[in-house]
């Protein structure tokens, strides 16, 4: 029965010094960036998708825990891969004390990687057919990562052709302070627009002269270069 131990093992091993280097710049844990104070090793996301394959079952839920707040961002990327493992496999139980295991630990969600790799497919998942109140308080949270995990856990609800909460929270975090929230918001009208243009250009006629430049950019970035020019123009 493998252990902790030997996912952190497995995970030095496949370490490399100049690869950290580049992913400290790229997720800003450099001074003064929003990932200041976290520590990357340089372990490439399919290798960590391939550890968390091998060690989902293994390893208890406690021990997933210790490895989420571990201050290494590879162990913490892949006990989130390991949680969304054993969300997609549990019973109803299960998946519940997962999604009350991140909600209690998004302070260690502490980057958009970990966000993006988690919410969508834990806190999303476990809301469709429950109350989604708790979304409203994770987006009217100081914490960054907590807005954004708000935001991206509409992903499930755009994929069951349920757009009401994106909407919801992107009128709410229009005027939000951080980038990493635009992106979100406007990636997430993307999606909706993927699958029901008429129902994203609706809410962009309302909003779109009052967005943040990178939520508009986000949320049109796959319409047609015309289209694209009026919005950024004001002209629609």
């Amino acid at each position: 029965m493998a252990t902790i131990a030997d996912v952190r093992h497995e995970l030095a091993s496949l370490a490399d010094p100049r690869r950290a280097e580049g992913v400290s710049r790229f997720l800003q844990m450099t001074p003064g960036g929003y990932g200041e104070g976290d520590r990357a090793i340089g372990v490439p996301v399919p290798d960590q998708r391939r550890v968390a394959g091998r060690y989902w079952r293994d390893l208890s839920l406690a021990e997933t825990t210790t490895l989420l707040t571990s201050g290494v961002h590879e162990e913490r990327l892949t006990s989130l891969f390991i949680l969304v493992r054993k969300f997609v496999k549990g019973d109803e139980a299960e998946r519940g004390g997962i999604f009350d295991l991140v909600l209690a630990h998004t302070g260690r969600i502490n980057n958009w990687d970990l966000v993006d790799s988690s919410a969508p497919y834990i806190v999303g998942p476990w809301l469709i057919d429950k109350d989604r109140g708790v979304l409203d308080r994770l987006a009217g949270s100081s914490l960054v990562w907590d807005r954004r995990i708000a935001v991206m856990a509409t992903f499930a609800f755009i994929k069951a052709g349920d757009f009401h909460w994106t909407f919801r929270l992107s009128e709410r975090l229009l005027r939000d302070p951080h980038d990493l929230v635009h992106k979100a918001v406007g990636w997430m009208l993307r999606e909706v627009g993927n699958r029901d243009r008429g129902a994203e250009e609706a809410f962009l006629a309302r909003h779109y002269r009052v967005m943040p430049r990178v939520m508009l950019r986000y949320a049109i970035e796959k319409f047609e270069p015309r289209r694209r020019g009026e919005y950024l123009s004001g002209a629609v």
